[in-house]
Order: C-alpha cells, then sequence, then structure tokens
C-alpha cells in the first residue's frame, strides 16, 4: 500500500483527444461501438470536437505535453476535421500517436499523414484469415486492410516516419492464428503489439497480483477527453461514468490539478480502491511495468497487457518510452 503523496506534473504528458466519436466499424470487443444496446451510445457516438476547442486545448499544452493520441473509442480517420487537426498538433511540436483500422488509409490519406510528420501509427488487425476477422471485426475486408499497408510503407521510402505497426488482441476466436500474425507481420511492419484481452476491468488470462497493486500511473501521466471537452477518470471511461472536468471550460491545467481527479490519486496512494467504484476492481495498473528482451533481430517489451516486437533495424523512429 502506497501512503506518500505522489509528484503530479503540471499538465499531462499524454492526451487522448478524442476529436471524433464516430466509427466504422461494430468490434463486439469494443465497449462503446460493441454489440451494445447500451442507451448511453447516442450520447456518445458520432461527435466532432469544435475545431476552436481542440486549439483552445492544444495551445495550453503546447510546450509541456509530449504525446496526443487523436482519438479514444474511435476510427480517427472518420473525423471531418481530421487532417487540419492533426496539423495544427504537429504545428505545436507535439508527437501523434494514431490508432486506426486502416479501411479508409487510401493513398490519398496516407500521403496526408506523411506530410504532417504523425509519429506513430498502429493498424488493428487482430487475424490472419477473412474468416477471423469477420469473427473480430465483424468484416470481411482483410486484403483491403493489407494492400493499404503495403502502399503506405511504398509511400513512406525511406523515410523514418510515421513508425508503423500492427496489432493483435488475443480473444478465443483468434489465438490460434498469433503466431503466424507475428511472423508474418515483423517481416512487413516496424513492430508488432500483442495484448492480452481486458473485460470489466480485468485480464481473464493472466493473473495478477493483487498484493503489489499501486496507484494506477493513468492517474498521473494521462489525460482522456472528450469531444465535448469533458475529461473522464481515464480512457477506459467510454461512457464517462466518471467525469473530473471539463478541459475546454475550465483549462486543462486547472483539471489535471483538480480537487476531483486529487481525490481520486489521494484514495489510490491510500489503497482506498474501495471508495473509487469505476477502479475498485480494476487491474489495468498491472500494464505499467515492463522488461525488453533482444530476440535475435527483435528487441521485445513485455508488460502484463502488451507484447511489443520491436525491429531492430527500424529503431530509429522508435520512442523508448
Amino acid at each position: 500500500m502506497t501512503k506518500s503523496k505522489l509528484a503530479v506534473t503540471p499538465l499531462p504528458d499524454r492526451v487522448l483527444l478524442d476529436l471524433s466519436s464516430d466509427c466504422n466499424l461494430r468490434c463486439p470487443m469494443c465497449v462503446v461501438h460493441g454489440n451494445t444496446d447500451d442507451p448511453r451510445v447516442n450520447s456518445i457516438i458520432k461527435k466532432n470536437m469544435k475545431i476552436s476547442d481542440a486549439k483552445k486545448i492544444l495551445n495550453e499544452i503546447e510546450g509541456s505535453t509530449q504525446i496526443i493520441g487523436p482519438g479514444l473509442w474511435s476510427e480517427p480517420l472518420m473525423g471531418k476535421d481530421i487532417l487540419m487537426n492533426l496539423e495544427n498538433i504537429k504545428l505545436r511540436g507535439l508527437k501523434i500517436s494514431l490508432n486506426t483500422n486502416a479501411l479508409l488509409l487510401n493513398k490519398e490519406i496516407a500521403s496526408k499523414l506523411i506530410e504532417i510528420g504523425v509519429d506513430s501509427i498502429t493498424i488493428s488487425i487482430d487475424a490472419t484469415t477473412n474468416d477471423t476477422l469477420k469473427l473480430i471485426r465483424g468484416i470481411r475486408k482483410l486484403e483491403k486492410i493489407e494492400k493499404h499497408i503495403t502502399q503506405f510503407l511504398e509511400l513512406r521510402g525511406e523515410k523514418s516516419i510515421p513508425r508503423l505497426g500492427v496489432s493483435f488482441t488475443k480473444q478465443p476466436e483468434n489465438i490460434h492464428e498469433e503466431q503466424d500474425f507475428i511472423k508474418k507481420w515483423t517481416e512487413v511492419v516496424d513492430f508488432v503489439r500483442v495484448g492480452e484481452i481486458f473485460e470489466n476491468g480485468k485480464f481473464p488470462n493472466i493473473k495478477v497480483d493483487q498484493k503489489k497493486r499501486i496507484p494506477c500511473p493513468e492517474l498521473y501521466n494521462t489525460m482522456a477527453i472528450h469531444t465535448n471537452g469533458d475529461v473522464s477518470i481515464c480512457c477506459l471511461d467510454g461512457f464517462k461514468d466518471v467525469i473530473v472536468g471539463n478541459a475546454v471550460k475550465e483549462g486543462v491545467e486547472n483539471v489535471w490539478n483538480g480537487e476531483k481527479l486529487n481525490e481520486i490519486r489521494n484514495h489510490h496512494e491510500l489503497g482506498q480502491w474501495d471508495k473509487i467504484p469505476f477502479c475498485k476492481n480494476c487491474d489495468r495498473w498491472a500494464s505499467s511495468s515492463y522488461e525488453d528482451t533482444i530476440e535475435g533481430s527483435l528487441l521485445i517489451r513485455r508488460s502484463a497487457e502488451y507484447t511489443f516486437y520491436n525491429r531492430i533495424d527500424r529503431l530509429k523512429s522508435w520512442n523508448n518510452k
């Protein structure tokens, strides 16, 4: 149990900025866009952040925040102002780490992302066959995704950025394809990310030692901002069950160092998990520690949740953090 007060930076190191809450898929594993009858869905999806609001946030965090993730539970390329927003982010010297399903990553969009200088792009695939892709993501468009990846790499050429990777979240429907996925893609892209499935705050397939529980690092380094400026307790709070402030109305710094977030941090530091229902049974804290090993041509980083297979010959653009 941690009892000492942990330091909080004036502004978050990482900001997840939900520029658009729209998506072109309905993946069963997705909390927000998946197969759900949750009545809260309609108040969350198909929204866009105002460009003026995004600029206000970016102007405040410029020079302090390191990385922007342009999305939460959404497909960022669906955003009507996505390219303009990405340009505004880079104009302020911020790094961009973008996640996409690549269905919209056509030649025009790919060229713009390269031109803008997006730092990292991770493409969610989760399968090596269309049958499995159908089970995981509800589509049979593996060839289209692969074509977009090949085209992107050709357009990028010898440039080191955007750093390009693919991801695979382990589930009963695709676990038999995991090794083939790793072998195939480590020969093509810069990195491969394999993740554990995370459901209802738990990693059902791994054992987490609760005696080692620590305050969740997300509370000290990452802010999740929704399209209307609402700041949720963390990125897992897709339905905004716990709002700690509004970054547009109150300012990022005021929310980040505000009473609500500090109260939550204090409960974590005292081991009072029961006082925060959203955090009570969550094991995401276990993902913060990792170890690196070198195996052949790969630098492999393992944590409780993720294993990253980084091509050693493509580490020039790698951010060790």
